[in-house]
């Protein structure tokens, strides 16, 4: 009589124990590392790290975009999307937008797209080291 009882409460004890485990199936994220610009005027993000002698080696935060397509070439992707500045009356900053590019083997840089008008001047905000291509998600 006891060992259906007993066989019950070990079972439900184990279903319980094994539903709180906290092995995570997500993979993680890598950490992202603050960066002054070239000019030291403003602040970048950087996750990973470019390996010796790569495309993104050679950037550095706060390069336009037009420079950047000149030393490293043309992105295999790129999308743009509009930020929540979009949308405050009256802002010309040159961060309404964001435009996202992707080169193959390398990671995704991520731009200011320029102000409501399209005005700005495009400029490197973000690098993300990630030859998987993980980071380019349209």
């Amino acid at each position: 009589m006891h060992a259906p009882r007993t066989l019950l409460v070990t079972s439900l004890l184990s279903l319980s124990l094994w539903g709180c485990s906290s092995i995570s199936l997500e993979p993680t994220e890598p950490p992202v590392r603050e960066v002054k610009s070239i000019d030291g005027q403003s602040e970048g993000e950087v996750t990973g790290t470019a390996a010796p002698g790569s495309r993104f080696a050679q950037l550095r935060i706060g390069m336009e975009a037009q420079s950047v397509r000149k030393r490293i070439g043309e992105a295999d992707a790129m999308y743009s999307h509009d930020t929540g500045k979009r949308w405050i009356p009256f802002y010309f900053g040159s961060d309404a937008r964001r435009i996202i590019t992707h080169y193959k083997g390398d990671g995704c840089l991520t731009f200011t797209g320029g102000t409501v008008w399209g005005g700005g001047n495009n400029q490197l905000i973000r690098i993300d080291n990630d030859p998987s291509g993980r980071c380019y998600q349209p």
